[in-house]
């Protein structure tokens, strides 16, 4: 098992959740992101795996958003979550000052597809479906 897998498993282990295989294959292979994603111009960043633990203690997350994990965000105010009260975990978007779950935004059914779809989208800023225009 590479140092990268205890990590993994480590953080699986912390927070009581298995990652969906997409997730950790990125962060084998990638390790962190934090750019500027053209042509939608948004930016993203997808925290490194030495972060997470960290990034979710921060404010109270856990306490606050149960079964969550806070994996990357917009590089300002808004977290990049795993929603783990179901299953597969979907990801969504919550401003840091949320109270709770209701303020959460719909960003995708799972790792590789933001990954996919981030370049034409960006952010999605409410639970409707994006203008084609």
């Amino acid at each position: 098992m590479s140092s990268k897998d205890d990590q993994i498993a480590k953080a699986e282990c912390h927070f009581g959740v298995r990652f969906p295989e997409d997730y950790p294959n990125f962060l084998a292979s990638e390790g962190s992101m934090a750019r500027f994603v053209p042509p939608a111009d948004d930016f993203l960043m997808i925290n490194a795996l030495a972060e997470l633990i960290e990034v979710n203690e921060a404010g109270d997350f856990q306490e606050r958003f149960p079964r969550s994990v806070v994996i990357g965000g917009d590089g300002s105010r808004e977290m990049l979550t795993y929603d783990f009260r179901q299953e597969p975990p979907s990801l969504v978007l919550l401003d840091v000052s949320a109270q709770d779950w209701s303020s959460a935004i719909q960003q995708a059914t799972s790792f590789s597809a933001l990954l996919e779809q981030f370049p034409e989208t960006g952010w999605k800023w409410d639970d409707s479906e994006p203008s084609p225009f």
